[in-house]
């Protein structure tokens, strides 16, 4: 199944730009010239992504919001064609993800849409159900209630089991299970999503530990019936670190509120750790606070900084791939942290800056805390 995306915008040039680079990446383009007509497609059709000329904002912003009323097209990655005295900002406030600046060029669009190609199949494959049968062991150690059960099929979310029309316990549950062809057996926290009068209820998988979703991605990814595979990971570079989050220059970032997956390879170690990105700037880089809502996530940072430090001159192979939008992984907000970190204090405090002045910002900060040898949090890369 193709990536469909609906282009809005009159200058043909433009279009010639996008119908080329998007026709590269396997994209195909439903193209209106009116804002009527977009809205008719999109309260009717499905699309991977909306692509909009924002010459006229209120106009922009209208079509948008109807896009997201459509429930067929409320998780559509939103691309804005920019004047350039139209700010970031104004983007996003819009609920654009990404930002194209005219003159529209092939080089641009290319990095841009790299970006928005990997996050719109994160974003279609996350639902995708794979048919599998697996035996399930649900345990609830706080009632006793213990029982293996059949599944009907898989996603990276969750499952259906057969449970039976009269089960009484209502979870959460630990779940035990061994992937086909895999040795190791998958344990995670597990709720009920819905449940029908036939006795099948769906489960959702709870917090999941990075390295299990590496496996269950990567299971999924060779036992899809649609034979999508997701992008691979792309590389990128490190500048900026402390104990909270980081800074990582990227030809192709990806957008404010995307939760992504951060790997480090150095020789036969690989280590992974989960963020969510909360600056972004086009064709420049993204700040990203690292997620430490539960043990294991804080214990994976702590592995991915220590190992970063011992690896002193030796620069180990960094690689970011999207895990998709804030919002579809239940992310829980920020936690206001105990110990100060200037970086995410820059992050949430001045992520609104022009790219040039927010990294200046950057520069000094990094400077400053080089030369203050006991400041802890800013570590030197």
């Amino acid at each position: 199944m193709s990536l469909k995306s609906l282009v809005l915008c009159s200058d043909e040039k433009i279009v010639r730009v996008l119908r080329r680079v998007l026709s590269d990446l396997e994209i195909s383009i439903e193209h209106c010239t009116d804002p009527d007509g977009a809205i008719h497609k999109l309260t009717r059709q499905r699309f991977e992504s909306i692509i909009i000329d924002c010459t006229d904002l209120k106009v922009a912003t209208s079509v948008l919001k109807s896009a997201r009323s459509a429930p067929c097209n409320k998780r559509a990655i939103a691309v804005a064609i920019m004047d350039g005295h139209n700010g970031l900002r104004s983007a996003f406030d819009m609920g654009a993800h990404f930002v194209l600046y005219k003159p529209v060029s092939t080089e641009r669009a290319r990095a841009s849409f790299r970006a928005a190609r990997a996050l719109m199949k994160r974003e279609r494959r996350r639902n995708t159900r794979v048919p599998v049968q697996l035996s399930v062991t649900l345990n609830n150690p706080q009632t006793g209630f213990q029982q293996t059960v059949p599944t009907t099929d898989l996603s990276e979310g969750g499952m259906a089991v057969q449970l039976g029309k009269k089960y009484k316990d209502p979870g959460p549950w630990l779940a035990q299970f061994t992937l086909p062809g895999a040795d190791k057996v998958i344990e995670v926290s597990a709720e009920v999503a819905w449940h029908n009068p036939g006795g099948q209820v769906g489960i959702r998988f709870v917090q999941l530990q990075v390295d299990i979703a590496h496996d269950l991605r990567h299971w999924l990814n060779q036992h899809s019936p649609e034979g999508e595979k997701d992008d691979p990971p792309v590389r990128c570079k490190l500048t900026d670190l402390s104990l909270g989050g980081c800074y990582l220059e990227i030809a192709s970032p990806f957008p404010p509120r995307t939760c992504i997956v951060l790997s480090m390879k150095a020789g036969t170690l690989e280590l992974r750790v989960e963020g969510v990105v909360r600056v972004m700037h086009p064709e420049v880089g993204m700040g990203v606070e690292f997620a430490q809502t539960t043990p294991e996530q804080r214990i994976q940072v702590e592995k991915f900084i220590q190992s970063l430090m011992k690896a002193g001159d030796v620069l180990p192979e960094l690689l970011v791939e999207p895990e998709g939008l804030e919002s579809s992984r239940r992310e829980p907000p920020a936690q206001p942290s105990e110990v100060e970190d200037p970086l995410l204090d820059l992050f949430h405090r001045k992520a609104a800056l022009p790219a040039e002045l927010f990294l200046n910002e950057l520069r000094k900060q990094r400077s400053t805390h080089r030369s203050e040898s006991s400041e802890e949090n800013i570590l030197p890369v």
